[in-house]
């Protein structure tokens, strides 16, 4: 390089610039991924009644089916986080497509519970290993102004692969069973990985703050500009000092120990309410006289609502930041979900309060990916979504479970959605506390 040559700061050379086709393929291809895991995560919910029916089980015993392919999303999400921030997003994302195409493929096979539940906790490994990485990936390639709106962009792929797990379960199940669904959830996943080894890039931040040789995060570089020449031997800038010791314990330096107990609240208790409402307005919805076709439909709904959500919640979590966003988000969802209670079995009211709920509920969890990525710095990005997601995850076996419990105690339906509302109304009080204390930076 020219003596003269002038060291290249990454983020303000991404800042300075429009998102262009480099970037645009990023964001696509981190879509398809969690189009995906949405998918294979959410089609459990959908595939549930018909196992019942085929199995001849109770209803209350369909919680530890929900529950199997979460621990596993539980242990991915924490160890292939913190693994990701050792040896790249690029490597985990496309072995955990890999892992969750494999095992999703072989839980179509599956001949009894037992093997059931272990092919959906190997599947939910990959599933949880994916979708942080995924989001940091994203996060590192978005200029700053825009970060919010294209990581929520990105994660619409996760509410409609959810939605359309349940619109393949409508179309398949009646004709071709419910292991058809789970054919389809594996054999995607496979194909998606020849594309990914093809075009996905490793995170140009991650190489620098790795210590990567810097021709291989100039080369990147320059595809985002192709205009502008970055030579190989270029001095590239990553915006922040590589950080030494074990990524975990960088969630709690920096004056980041608050903000992490507040976004583990949130992802709690926040995943604990999508899920409990995910897996159990289907069956619920059946179980009060309406057939399962349309049941599970108005489950898709939750799903397509989140995806509304990411469409137009971003910008103005860019414009006015996610700490005013999101207590909103919350607030408003903890009074749908309690109001969803009361729809009885009024087709048209569950639609509509079902869609609504969903954008508050799917669409603030995924608002609060896009701030657990903003908040965090490269060394730590992945890591920190990920035991995120994981600590969320607690919260997503739990949900499940206490809509089990409930069921077989035959509550009645409005005192269980009254209780689904309390863990909302808990995120909606850790989002404000943490926008009280972090807004300014």
């Amino acid at each position: 390089m020219s003596e003269s040559a002038a060291p290249i700061d990454v983020p303000a050379f991404i800042a300075d610039r429009p998102v262009g086709r480099f970037q645009w393929l990023v964001v696509w291809m981190c879509t398809l991924t969690v189009f995906l895991d949405g998918y294979d995560t959410q089609s459990v919910a959908f595939v549930a009644p018909s196992i019942a029916a085929d199995w001849h089980l109770p209803a209350s015993q369909l919680g530890p089916i929900f529950v199997a392919s979460l621990v596993g999303l539980l242990l991915g999400a924490l160890g292939f986080g913190l693994l990701a921030d050792r040896i790249g997003r690029r490597r985990m994302v496309i072995g955990c497509t890999l892992v969750f195409g494999l095992f999703t493929l072989g839980t179509a096979m599956a001949q009894s519970v037992p093997q059931l539940l272990v092919l959906r906790f190997l599947a939910g490994l990959g599933l949880g290993g994916g979708m942080p990485n995924a989001i940091a990936l994203t996060a590192e390639y978005c200029p700053e102004r825009r970060r919010s709106t294209l990581v929520m962009l990105m994660f619409t792929g996760f509410s409609l692969g959810g939605a359309a797990s349940g619109g393949v379960a409508a179309a398949l199940i009646p004709d071709f069973g419910w292991r058809s669904v789970w054919v389809i959830g594996g054999v995607l996943p496979l194909l998606l990985v020849p594309l990914q080894l093809w075009k996905l890039p490793e995170s140009i931040r991650f190489l620098l703050v790795s210590g990567a040789p810097r021709a291989q995060a100039a080369r990147l570089l320059a595809r985002i500009d192709p205009a502008t020449p970055v030579p190989p031997d270029a001095v590239l800038h990553a915006g922040e000092a590589p950080a030494a010791g074990v990524p975990v314990v960088q969630l709690f330096t920096g004056g980041r120990a608050l903000g992490t107990i507040l976004l583990w609240t949130m992802f709690f208790m926040n995943l604990l309410d999508l899920f409990f409402l995910q897996n159990w307005i289907p069956v619920i919805t059946h179980g009060a006289g309406i057939p399962v076709t349309t049941a599970v439909l108005i489950g898709t709904l939750f799903q397509v609502g989140g995806t509304v959500s990411c469409l137009v919640v971003g910008w103005p979590m860019d414009r006015f930041s996610a700490y005013r966003v999101l207590p909103f988000m919350y607030g408003a969802g903890a009074i749908l979900v309690a109001v969803l209670g009361h729809a009885g079995s009024s087709v048209s009211a569950l639609m509509v309060l079902t869609g609504l709920a969903g954008f508050c509920v799917v669409g603030g969890q995924n608002a609060a990916n896009a701030l657990a990525a903003i908040f965090y710095p490269t060394s730590a990005r992945s890591t920190g979504v990920g035991w995120c997601l994981g600590i969320g995850r607690i919260g997503a076996i739990i949900g499940p479970l206490v809509g089990a419990f409930l069921v077989s105690l035959n509550w009645p339906t409005p005192s269980i959605f009254l209780l689904g509302a309390g863990p909302l109304a808990i995120a909606t009080v850790a989002v404000t506390v943490m926008g009280a204390r972090y807004r300014a930076r």
